[in-house]
Parts: structure tokens; sequence; C-alpha cells
């Protein structure tokens, strides 16, 4: 049923909650796990200034980070996983990252944020990525 499960990650706490179902449920469908890390566009663009690469240097090490711990849990539980750093609107990047990579399902996490972030934010990454994503969304709280 599940031949391929998507882990957004942020590098948070949050998210070791949701790899703990997505390894459980990789284990029981024998699938691959895919760890995908966005550097946010919006964070680069308002940083434009001199040092506007140190900061997406930072950002993208921060994400080759975050991924090879989802890897790493991933190996260690004996399943095979691929490993994604990609730069672009963090919502988008997930949903056209399961589309092109014939992903079925996404499991990941709504918390990260208070309701003040999320209002300012105009919601939350896993709220878009439910409705916009053409695959089914696991949100683990």
């Amino acid at each position: 049923m599940y031949d391929e499960i998507l882990v957004p990650t942020d590098g948070s706490e949050a998210v070791d909650r949701a790899l703990d179902h997505a390894l459980r449920l990789a284990s029981d469908h024998d699938a691959t796990v895919h760890a995908l890390y966005v550097v946010d566009r919006r964070i680069a663009t308002a940083n434009s200034g001199d040092l506007h690469d140190e900061i997406v240097e930072d950002l993208e090490a921060q994400g080759r980070e975050a991924v090879g711990a989802v890897a790493e849990r991933a190996e260690a539980a004996g399943l095979a996983v691929e490993t994604s750093v990609v730069r672009g609107t963090p919502d988008t990047e997930i949903v056209s990252y399961a589309d092109e990579r014939g992903i079925d399902v996404i499991v990941m996490s709504p918390e990260g944020k208070s309701p003040r972030e999320r209002i300012r934010s105009l919601g939350s990454v896993s709220d878009r990525v439910a409705d916009d994503a053409s695959v089914p969304v696991f949100l683990i709280k």
C-alpha cells in the first residue's frame, strides 16, 4: 500500500514523533523513507545583504544535518532512505517533491509554531500541505 513515505523535517523535536510513526509504517510496508528539508527562500530573500550566502550555506548545513538524523534512524531500522535538501517555500516544495517522486503518504507534525506564529504566517506548513497534497497526509501531534 505504501512504498514511498515522505518525512519533511526541520530538525525539531516535533519531527521525532512523526518519524516514529513513519518508521513503523515503513517497516510494516517495506517502504522507502524520504527525508526532505526545505531551505525557506523567504528567509534567504529577507537577508539579501553581505551575509546572504553565509546564511544560505548555514541553512543548507542545518538541512543536511536534519535529513542525516532521519536517515540514521531509518537505516538503523533496516529501511531504505533517500535524503534531499532543496530551496523554496516549504509547503510548495513538500507537495512538489511528493508529486515528482511518487510519494504514497506524507508523515509530519503540525507542531513547532505557537498559535500566534501560525496566525502571523497565515497558517502552518502542515495545514497547507494537508490542503494541497494529492496523497494522504498523516499529521502526528
